[in-house]
């Protein structure tokens, strides 16, 4: 007689992201949790303040994705960049693809160009829509570089890193003034006192900022081949450099006809904070149930040193003290 066989069950794409869901749902009320600068609640998850969209987008990274050799991850803390680095990584890995004359960037927000890594990963219910991405990705992110699985950073995968720090005094007034735009409005603005006693401990948006920023800059010293580390300041100062030092990083160098053509130069130009800004696209000013935030509220300055209009002497003396001290024997300054 013949004896029928079990095998094991394998779950559908569905059924294993609703797993990484219920762990998600039941961890979170174990984790230590504040009130955010805006409306949304904060959790402490391995060592960050992280709101949950972050923590589910971070679980299902390390669950589900399937990274790529071509895979390049655009890397930020809140309000340090992370608009103008889209678009710089999207205009120069696509540079033999378009031509300015008929560029998607005057068209389209750069996150749009470049997607929200912790957001479309919850799209569809499963990877197919990450999935179907065409090579080379390019995903953008505020995780920290500890929250990636090893299989993204470990040196045997060949997915990229580009991240971009700032000045932390700049970082803050830029995300007190992006909290309060943010904010309902039948809540009261956030003080700028009480936001820079919550910065200063720590407890903002994928906080504590000192440490995302040694994480990524660790990650650089260590690996070079595999994360790039820029500074704002310095793009500011040197973007034409900077644009070089990524093209290269990327594998993308410009070859002496691009150098002729001008092209490092026209990236720069169309990346650069009056261009984008004064496009259509990112003057719009409507939000969406599914993304309370419109394209205008990315474009305020983009200036260096803005934090001298907002900050006394003493909170900017207090924040140089916390900075010196959380980089101590590290290597890395400011500047």
């Amino acid at each position: 007689m013949e004896t029928s066989k079990t095998f094991p069950s394998v779950e559908t794409p569905d059924e294993a992201y609703q797993k990484t869901f219920k762990n998600c749902d039941e961890l979170l009320p174990t984790l230590p949790q504040t009130k955010g600068w805006w409306s949304v609640q904060l959790f402490q998850y391995h060592g960050f303040w992280i709101h949950i969209f972050g923590i589910r987008g971070s679980m299902l990274i390390h669950d589900h994705f399937k990274p790529r050799s071509t895979d390049i991850v655009v890397a930020t803390s809140p309000k340090c960049g992370t608009t103008w680095l889209r678009a710089l990584v999207f205009s120069i890995s696509n540079k033999a693809s378009f031509d300015f004359s008929d560029h998607p960037l005057p068209k389209a927000n750069p996150q749009d160009l470049v997607p929200f890594f912790e957001s479309i990963i919850h799209k569809d219910g499963s990877t197919s829509f990450v999935d179907g991405i065409p090579s080379p990705r390019l995903l953008s992110t505020h995780l920290p570089y500890s929250l990636f699985p090893t299989r993204m950073t470990d040196d045997t995968s060949a997915c990229r890193f580009v991240y971009i720090c700032r000045d932390p005094k700049d970082v803050f007034v830029s995300k007190w003034h992006f909290a309060n735009k943010l904010r309902p409005k039948e809540l009261p603005p956030l003080s700028l006192e009480e936001t820079f006693d919550l910065f200063c401990k720590g407890v903002s948006h994928y906080g504590p900022f000192w440490d995302h920023v040694l994480g990524y800059w660790k990650a650089s010293v260590e690996s070079p081949k595999k994360v790039l580390f820029l500074k704002y300041e310095d793009v500011k100062k040197e973007p034409l450099g900077c644009v070089r030092k990524v093209a290269e990083f990327l594998g993308v160098p410009f070859t002496p006809e691009e150098e002729n053509k001008e092209i490092v130069e026209q990236i720069v130009k169309l990346c650069g904070f009056e261009s984008m800004s004064n496009q259509v696209v990112n003057k719009l000013d409507k939000r969406y149930q599914q993304r309370p935030i419109s394209n205008s509220d990315f474009f305020r300055k983009g200036e260096v040193g803005d934090w001298v209009n907002h900050l006394s002497p003493q909170m900017a003396e207090k924040l140089d003290q916390i900075t010196e001290q959380k980089l101590q024997d590290t290597g890395f300054i400011f500047h």
